[in-house]
């Protein structure tokens, strides 16, 4: 130490700042562009002269304004004056904050009798964690500003390259906080970079701050000076967003700038004797050699891309040779972050010909730090050409919300199937295809429970049925064109009895199908295995686009079975008036009675003249889906430590994620997610040990004989669970069991049971689930309820230690009585029921809040589920599309608000005067509380826990 030239100097004190503690509770939102346009003007990143490497790199002596060399000195001079006060730290760190870690005044001598000054940022815990400056009363609104910093990163915990961001941060008192990155650059350890920038704002914030950050957690930034200047005219090395990232996309200067991916490229004019021709322009590029799928054509767009900003691609794409006649093509990026992680993201895929051009589009949003990006073409089989015309990469417009849909006279609960009673005959009805349709009596004459549920008391229903016959296809039966009944973005439920003809061998599937225009939905179905009684089948559709034909039908046996159909319903659902019997139940099963017990006064004080009773926080589990990647966005972060008490992690958990390779294992990513939700003290679900479907099993497992295969699986157990002992509250021990068979089909039956026996032997303390998907919407006969039920009965009597029920529910257009059904039924087995990776999905984010409302009130009003965890909430890191609750770029959409509305509607709050008894009663939801106590005149806080309980609850308030 007493060798180093640099002196140190004071350390500026933890500055912090209630808006942004550990995390960003606010939104970023996008400034505009001077010229009028949705976006900031972003300047290229400069090059700088690189100095040899040392622990703390020394700031090269350049001549210039404070240390930069400037192309056009009379655009940088002090005519147009730095707004930075204290900009080279030559008054130590007078104006300067550390936002959440510490500084110091570091000390160069460059040359005896000076000394070359710089600050350093350490004890950084968090990538936004840096150094800022308000700069409120500097600057105004319509000027453009430009940002010069030179900086440099040092640190023990430093590897390869990290990333140096300048942030403006505008504070409004009305709509909170935003965020937007200026500019940003890759610096190594040892040398220093130029850091770079444009800004103007649009209005007037009540206060802006500028500060540097960027870097991983324990990463030190240096920073020598930083100036924000005004000037006259946008600098000429700027570009803007509508830019097309992508250089020679148009193939014009060959393959410049293009490269192959394992294998060859090259620019043509034409193809195949003059009949492959470009898209548009002139040229197009081909791939050739392709011995791999991942085989294609790339281009390095590193340091191009801005994080948290959204990304659209597009390219058109065909194929060529190999007689393959059609393949899939995707789009994929390539990403290795400063601390050498890789990972792929998928962005598009289209199914491409060998006849004509087809269009492959799609979105992706980098999160973290990236050190190097590559943007690819892959997919075909080896031999097969990929051809791409004009490829572009640019910031993507924004979606403009959807609008709420007008729907004008719904007619809820009325059927619109017509003759739906056969009162005449076969009126209304025709046979799809060469079946017969005869109208016969004898079936129920009360409608199907999920339908009585819905409408309530209804007239008694014919006992007239059709009977199908004379059946040469699966797809034949009843049909009936309802094109002018249905109405857009109405939910319907589908209700209906039916049966297997005389002489029937089972099992066979009976399934209510639209047909609407080119497009197949499922309206429900059921497996029956006899001929003996009627079945009630039940579902539910929605259509949110114009059809040119709607035509509902009945289908399903294997040809040569008859099957009867009886009082078919297709009615609007009233979700609100489902709504309001919901409240009542929740009100019923989720509230307990509380009374808080005062002491008794003595003489010389008096029983509190009011309290106040506030929940802070609802102790009902609401989670979700994370990814290692989300958190790398501290918007995202702060989003889900604000409003959710549980997670559970998409992949990183799973077997083909921890061991990819055999032998190879990788818990990195888990680890970090855990330490989150530790540090949060938010709860998680393991998700999963083992997955039984055939094509989530990675190839190497595959490959095992059973001897090899039973070992993996035991060394499977031991490693997850010993290292996370105690740590997860749930397993998902094997997923999907009612979808797949991998396992029993290679082990024997015994394999499910043994592998709860063996996880609940590792860890005792995690309650061991099964999980699977389409229990609750009657859409597939694989996963029913009854299906379901037996499964778990038949592990319990082979000892396997089962602890709850998941039900995954991925569903469209949920409808409340059938999910309640459902629900009812595994409820008769008294085990916790938790909805394990619920999402919705609409194009309208109105219809997307209603399905969501339906599925959560149902759950919360159900006495068996514990627990609701969504499978994610934010755009372009969903499993499915139109399912997100918050936009790729921080804005919290009609569906996201909407389940925050029912977490604020589930918080009990009360207030009024203790009784003579020194009590005061009120009804609430387990969960934190605060009570303010009011005597005489004075005002005290205590904090309180209701606990989950069957009985009231009496709690002691102590002075």
């Amino acid at each position: 130490m007493a060798k180093r030239s640099a002196c140190l100097f004071t350390i500026l004190r933890r500055h912090k700042n209630p808006n942004r503690s550990k995390k960003r509770e606010e939104v970023m939102e996008n400034p505009s562009l001077i010229n009028g346009s949705d976006y900031f003007h972003f300047l290229k990143l400069k090059e700088d002269t690189q100095k040899p490497s040392m622990e703390v790199p020394t700031p090269p002596m350049i001549h210039g304004i404070d240390g930069f060399q400037s192309q056009k000195p009379n655009d940088l001079s002090r005519e147009k004056s730095n707004i930075i006060e204290n900009h080279n730290f030559s008054n130590g760190l007078d104006s300067w904050h550390a936002n959440c870690c510490d500084a110091f005044l570091s000390v160069q001598e460059t040359r005896p009798k000076s000394c070359k000054h710089h600050a350093v940022v350490t004890n950084r815990s968090q990538n936004w964690q840096g150094l800022e400056q308000d700069i409120t009363h500097k600057i105004s609104s319509g000027s453009t500003y430009t940002v010069c910093a030179r900086v440099g990163v040092s640190g023990t915990k430093l590897q390869g390259n990290a990333e140096v961001i300048a942030t403006l941060k505008r504070e409004y008192q009305h709509s909170g906080t935003k965020y937007y990155n200026i500019a940003r650059t890759t610096v190594s350890k040892g040398k220093w970079e130029n850091l770079e920038g444009t800004f103007v704002l649009r209005d007037k914030p009540d206060r802006v701050v500028i500060y540097l950050e960027g870097p991983n957690p324990g990463v030190n930034i240096l920073i020598e000076s930083v100036l924000v200047f005004t000037h006259d005219k946008i600098l000429p090395c700027v570009y803007t967003a509508d830019d097309n990232i992508i250089l020679n996309p148009d193939f014009e200067d060959g393959v410049n700038n293009w490269s192959g991916r394992g294998c060859k490229i090259a620019v043509h004019a034409s193809m195949g004797d003059g009949k492959i021709i470009p898209k548009s322009g002139k040229f197009f590029a081909s791939t050739s050699e392709r011995t791999q799928s991942w085989n294609g054509i790339q281009q390095d767009i590193s340091g191009k891309l801005q994080r948290k900003l959204v990304y659209e691609v597009t390219a058109f794409v065909r194929i060529f040779g190999n007689n393959v006649t059609s393949s899939t093509v995707r789009a994929t990026l390539w990403v290795q972050t400063p601390d050498s992680r890789e990972h792929y993201i998928g962005i598009a895929n289209t199914q491409a010909t060998d006849s004509d051009w087809v269009q492959l589009q799609g979105k992706f949003l980098l999160n973290g730090l990236q050190s190097k990006v590559v943007v690819y073409l892959e997919g075909p089989s080896p031999g097969t050409d990929i051809l791409v015309d004009g490829f572009i990469v640019k910031h993507a417009e924004k979606t403009p919300p959807s609008p709420p849909p007008v729907i004008e006279n719904p007619d809820y609960g009325v059927n619109i199937i017509t003759n739906s009673n056969l009162s005449d005959g076969t009126n209304g009805w025709f046979p799809l295809g060469n079946c017969s349709l005869n109208v016969v009596t004898g079936s129920p004459h009360i409608l199907p429970p999920a339908a009585r549920d819905t409408l309530g008391p209804h007239e008694p229903l014919s006992g007239r049925c059709i009977h199908t016959t004379n059946r040469t296809q699966t797809w034949m039966g009843p049909a009936q064109m309802i094109t002018d009944k249905v109405k857009l973005f109405v939910t319907y439920q589908i209700s209906a009895w039916v049966r297997l003809g005389p002489g029937a061998s089972g099992p066979q599937n009976i399934n209510v199908a639209l047909g609407v225009d080119s497009q197949w939905v499922n309206g429900g179905q059921v497996e029956i295995s006899d001929s003996n009684q009627w079945h009630e089948i039940c579902g539910s559709f929605r259509i949110e686009k114009q059809p040119a034909k709607v035509m509902v039908y009945i289908q399903g046996p294997a040809p040569g079975v008859s099957f009867k159909l009886a009082g078919l319903q297709i009615f609007a659902v009233d979700r609100q008036a489902r709504f309001r019997h919901l409240r009542r139940q929740t009100d019923k099963i989720r509230k307990q009675d509380v009374t808080l017990k005062f002491p008794t006064p003595d003489s010389s004080s008096m029983y509190p003249t009011m309290v106040i009773v506030k929940q802070i926080q609802n102790s009902f589990p609401i989670g979700t889906c994370i990814s290692r990647t989300n958190i790398d966005n501290e918007d995202f972060v702060a989003f889900f430590v604000k409003n959710f008490n549980w997670a559970v992690f998409g992949n990183e958990l799973k077997w083909y994620w921890t061991e990819s390779q055999k032998g190879n294992l990788n818990y990195q990513d888990a680890d970090d997610l855990l330490k989150l939700c530790d540090d949060n003290n938010i709860s998680a679900r393991g998700h999963c040990i083992f997955w039984d479907v055939d094509n989530t099993v990675q190839d190497w497992v595959k490959n095992l004989n059973k001897t090899d295969l039973g070992a993996a699986v035991q060394n499977r157990l031991t490693s997850l669970l010993n290292r996370y002992k105690g740590k997860f509250k749930h397993y998902d021990v094997n997923n999907e069991m009612l979808h797949g068979s991998f396992y029993p089909s290679r082990l024997g039956q015994d394999i499910r049971a043994n592998m709860f026996k063996t996880a609940n032997q590792l860890d005792p303390s995690a309650t061991l689930f099964v999980n699977d998907y389409h229990v609750e919407d009657g859409c597939d006969t694989r996963s029913t309820p009854e299906k379901y039920i037996s499964q778990i009965l038949d592990l319990q009597q082979q000892g396997a230690p089962v602890g709850g029920i998941g039900i995954q529910g991925h569903i469209d257009s949920p409808v409340g009585p059938v999910v309640c059904s459902a629900l009812d039924k595994l409820g008769c087995l008294g085990l916790p029921i938790w909805f394990t990776e619920l999402d919705v999905s609409s194009i309208n984010e109105y219809i997307r809040a209603d399905d969501l409302e339906v599925m959560f009130r149902e759950a919360f009003a159900h006495p068996a589920v514990e627990g609701i965890m969504i499978w994610g909430f934010w755009e372009l890191f969903m499993s499915r599309e139109n399912s997100h609750l918050v936009d790729a770029e921080s804005e919290i959409n009609v569906a996201g608000n909407r389940l925050l509305e029912l977490k604020k509607e589930w918080l009990s709050h009360s207030h009024g005067h203790v009784d003579d008894k020194g009590e005061f009663c009120f009804r609430g939801f387990p969960g934190t509380y605060e009570v303010i106590v009011v005597t005489d005149g004075k005002k005290t806080v205590k904090k309180f826990v209701v606990e989950k309980g069957d009985v009231p609850l009496v709690v002691p308030i102590n002075p």
